[in-house]
């Protein structure tokens, strides 16, 4: 990833409001970039609220993926380069509860956002990004790679793979010849300061810490390929820049995940976080197994190792330890949200690649 590249560049970012979307405008606005947004109005406890971050956009739109009209407006009106699309309904478990949202939400969202696309002479590239869990999960020891089987069990992993053929066909049917360039990235499980949503590891953990309460842990021997929020969007912004300066051989799908080291369990991340901050704690939960999640899973990233020259940053413990410091540092001062989340861009471009 170059900072330099950004200057002046205008992208806009679907779902720009949520975890991701909120530290991918820091680390874009610091580079000068020109931003632009659409999604749901951020949650009430957000980063993207804490950190105030509305002022970073050029153009701000709170309004809903589904809605094609409004989005290619959205689009036309703005004129971006590029876009990113985060825009998704992102939890397991509230698939199972809202499966027309999620299916609704993460395929034809990604449909609405490519027409859109397609539909702006602007448009030079676009990345679509979906999920680790979009393969179809036989919990094999090893981590998986582009080339293998997409699928999902449940609603949420299935409309992910759903939007990684969407995406596939839109390459194939209008964008081969002409148009934008397309790439999917397909990330592990990101961590990092800043999250707040509903039934994720470390913000549970965190509220279990406000709420002075342990935390319930459903599968603490459950495997992920966990990496902190930075080194994720620093691949994602190398592609973008690939695919910017016209490279089509980049217009594919690439994985970004940690090292097979920092594919670890629940209770290895738990006791990483304590390791940092003595307060967290937690609790087996008496109805583990409720509904069907995943045991092991792992991502091969050494096609964006070999062809993007992309390796995290952050090792897991770094991660686990950044993420501390950072709900720590907000949680005892909630206005330092923003400068305490530039801190960590600025420390992360400052280590070696």
């Amino acid at each position: 990833m170059n900072p330099q590249f950004w200057h002046g560049r205008r992208v806009l970012i679907t779902g720009h409001t949520g975890f991701k979307g909120s530290w991918l405008a820091l680390m874009l606005a610091g580079f000068q970039a020109r931003l632009a947004g659409y999604a749901l109005p951020a949650e009430p406890v957000s980063l993207f609220r804490q950190a105030e971050l509305a002022a970073l956009f050029a153009q701000h739109d709170e309004q809903d993926i589904r809605d094609a009209d409004r989005l290619a407006a959205a689009v036309q009106q703005f004129a971006p380069e590029l876009i990113i699309h985060l825009a998704a309904q992102p939890l397991v478990r509230r698939s199972y509860a809202q499966p027309q949202e999620t299916w609704s939400s993460n395929v034809m969202g990604t449909v609405n956002v490519l027409e859109a696309a397609r539909h702006c002479q602007a448009v030079q590239a676009v990345l679509v990004v979906t999920s680790d869990k979009c393969y179809q999960n036989q919990n094999w020891p090893w981590g998986y790679r582009e080339s293998d089987r997409l699928g999902g069990h449940d609603p949420y992993s299935a409309s992910k793979a759903a939007s990684e053929l969407v995406a596939h066909s839109y390459r194939q049917s209008y964008f081969a010849d002409s148009g934008p360039l397309l790439a999917s990235a397909r990330a592990g499980n990101v961590i990092g300061g800043g999250d707040w949503s509903e039934d994720r590891l470390i913000p549970d953990v965190v509220r279990g810490i406000q709420q002075g309460v342990p935390v319930s842990i459903r599968n603490p021997l459950a495997t992920r390929p966990w990496q902190h929020v930075l080194s994720c969007l620093d691949g994602y912004l190398a592609l973008c820049e690939r695919l910017l300066a016209g490279e089509k051989n980049f217009a594919q799908a690439f994985n970004f995940g940690p090292s097979a080291a920092d594919n670890q369990t629940v209770l290895h991340v738990l006791q990483g976080m304590q390791t940092s901050w003595p307060a967290v704690c937690w609790q087996q939960d008496a109805v583990a197994g409720a509904v069907h999640e995943a045991a092991l899973l792992a991502l091969d990233a050494t096609l964006a190792h070999q062809q993007l020259g992309w390796t995290p940053r952050l090792s897991l413990a770094q991660s686990l330890q950044w993420t501390a410091h950072w709900y720590q540092q907000v949680l005892a001062q909630p206005a330092a949200a923003r400068s305490v989340s530039q801190q960590q861009i600025a420390a992360y471009l400052a280590l070696p690649v």
